[in-house]
């Protein structure tokens, strides 16, 4: 079932294993090239207050498979503002194929984050601000840090997307081949991968993005219950902007200019972004350091109790105990 949050506006798509937390204001922006984005954000629901987490989400995921962490971060103290980036999600969807991940450029994500920043965080939320970001939204993090260091006062990156999981030698011709079908028209089509097939209950055991199998067949609910939230293959023009993207994220010089505090996490068990890509940048980082996840497939927050319980011991360690 859904539940409309606001008068012919965004709605979320609730089902009883995934509760909304209470207190939710949702709604759209557009952004300055003219994209409509749903949002939502809430206060804190315990404790001292401690600022807002600003949460960003990976490839094909939604604001509604982080109802559970966006608790977790409300318990904490912290408020939490969140959105749906262009072409996924309840945004709008930038190409006929609405199932397709597509995007320009990389830099779209950029502008994106930025205008949700100006827009809603700035006017709407409670400062200090707090990035967390998940693998394509982590590699999107990373480029905003490099634009303004003043954004966000921490930054905490799961699974970030700065290379792909056994393709880290062969990027650049990956890059380049998407590029050239692109530059002839075909920038829409989408880049058909099995890993890419809609999720369901059958799908568990060789799932690549967590091994609790309560939280999978949460996602595989939330899809049914709101089919439009699905996103399957990315297109070439996708490929190619982000594997630029991953590109730049792999110099010497890209990390130089990283000077906001920052926390990067990596799952051991990855099969869809690096870890080894992840742990370079770790060792690269002057104001910053990483930490590897065992047991821990992609989707850390989305992964079992034990694993998650080290996740925000991270977090509470880098980012709650330092606003005490």
């Amino acid at each position: 079932m859904t539940a409309q949050v606001e008068p012919n506006g965004p709605k979320l798509a609730v089902i009883p294993s995934n509760p909304v937390p209470e207190g939710v204001r949702l709604g759209y922006f557009t952004t300055s090239d003219r994209v409509r984005l749903r949002y939502a954000i809430w206060p804190k629901s315990a404790g001292p207050h401690r600022g807002t987490v600003c949460l960003v989400q990976g490839r094909t995921e939604y604001i509604e498979k982080y109802f559970e962490t966006i608790s977790d971060f409300r318990a904490r103290g912290f408020a939490v503002a969140t959105f749906d980036w262009r072409g996924q999600g309840g945004s709008d969807r930038l190409v006929g194929n609405g199932t397709t991940g597509y995007v320009d450029r990389f830099e779209d994500y950029w502008t994106d984050l930025r205008c949700f920043h100006a827009e809603i965080l700035l006017p709407d939320c409670p400062p200090p601000f707090y990035l967390v970001g998940h693998s394509m939204g982590g590699l999107a993090s990373l480029v905003a840090a490099t634009r303004d260091r003043m954004m966000f006062d921490r930054m905490f990156l799961s699974a970030p997307m700065v290379s792909l999981h056994g393709m880290e030698d062969s990027l650049p011709l990956m890059g380049g081949l998407a590029e050239a079908l692109s530059f002839i028209g075909l920038g829409p089509v989408p880049f058909k991968r099995r890993g890419d097939r809609r999720p369901h209950e059958g799908g568990f055991l060789d799932n690549p993005l967590t091994s609790d199998l309560l939280r999978y067949t949460r996602m595989v609910e939330t899809i049914r219950a709101d089919d439009g939230l699905y996103i399957g293959s990315p297109s070439f023009r996708w490929l190619a902007a982000a594997t630029r993207a991953m590109g730049e994220a792999g110099k010497e010089e890209f990390s130089a200019r990283l000077q906001i505090p920052l926390l990067v996490l990596a799952a051991a068990r990855d099969t869809i972004v690096s870890t080894p890509a992840i742990e370079q940048l770790g060792l690269r980082l002057r104001n910053g350091r990483h930490v590897v996840i065992a047991g821990a497939k992609h989707e850390i927050f989305m992964e079992s109790d034990a694993v998650r319980g080290q996740a925000f011991a991270a977090f509470d360690a880098f980012i709650t105990d330092q606003t005490r």
